[in-house]
């Protein structure tokens, strides 16, 4: 691990504490146009989030109905519809593969939805410790001059078997050791250069969670567009 790695890891609770953690649970509220765009809902939607730490693995309470969660396991590269009693309502495979010929504006299906927000959540819900995870490299980059403050950037390059939004990915953290921003481009969203801001970090049983995310555009330059798409607030994180 490199000197920068090692800092962030310490700065959100550490490897001890984390190593102690099996299974993540959080209330979650999404919000912003991107998911009227995408035909799912144009109201913020709340979904208690259910992941396991050492496996991509995220169940959301309720999805679409309120009788039916939906359930992304990368392990099996599936995602579930399932009902109240367990039963499976609908389920695929594979389903990277059908984001093919989409457009920005393109409507997706709720499995979709689900496989792009099952991914991203877990991975946000792991981040930093999911960097020391097998098959995972990251380096120290330049430093970043934003909002009077110089960031420490982080470039992390994913292995195929975590499912993510990009092979490589870019954090900055102050110099508290605290996220601030990623960077990265939509695989599964014709590839769009996004610039993620986070904030609002609290301690949760030991681990530091930022509770508050905003998605923006990233311009050529690498800065970030003034109106954002998606917006996500976490709160009431319990862990066993």
């Amino acid at each position: 691990m490199n000197d920068l790695l090692n800092h962030v890891l310490t700065a959100h609770g550490g490897l001890e504490r984390w190593s102690q953690i099996g299974e993540l649970s959080v209330d979650a509220q999404f919000h912003g146009p991107f998911w009227k765009v995408r035909g799912f809902s144009d109201e913020p939607f709340h979904a208690k989030l259910t992941a396991e730490t050492r496996q991509e693995w995220i169940r959301f309470s309720p999805w679409a109905a309120p009788d039916q969660d939906m359930i992304f396991d990368r392990s099996e590269d599936r995602v579930s519809l399932v009902a109240e009693d367990g039963g499976t309502l609908e389920s695929r495979t594979g389903i990277r593969s059908t984001y093919g010929g989409y457009d920005l504006t393109s409507p997706w299906e709720s499995l979709q939805v689900g496989y792009f927000l099952g991914y991203a959540m877990w991975n946000y819900l792991t981040t930093p410790f999911l960097f020391t995870y097998p098959g995972m490299e990251s380096r120290e980059g330049a430093r970043w001059e934003e909002s009077g403050e110089t960031w420490r950037r982080l470039h992390v390059k994913y292995p195929d078997s975590i499912a993510s939004h990009s092979s490589e990915q870019t954090y900055y953290f102050a110099e508290n050791g605290m996220l601030r921003r990623l960077d990265y481009n939509v695989d599964v969203n014709v590839g769009v250069a996004v610039a993620q801001y986070v904030g609002e970090h609290k301690d949760f049983h030991g681990i530091m969670f930022p509770t508050r995310r905003r998605v923006h555009r990233r311009n050529p330059d690498n800065s970030a567009s003034e109106s954002w798409s998606i917006g996500i607030e976490i709160e009431n994180v319990t862990m066993s």
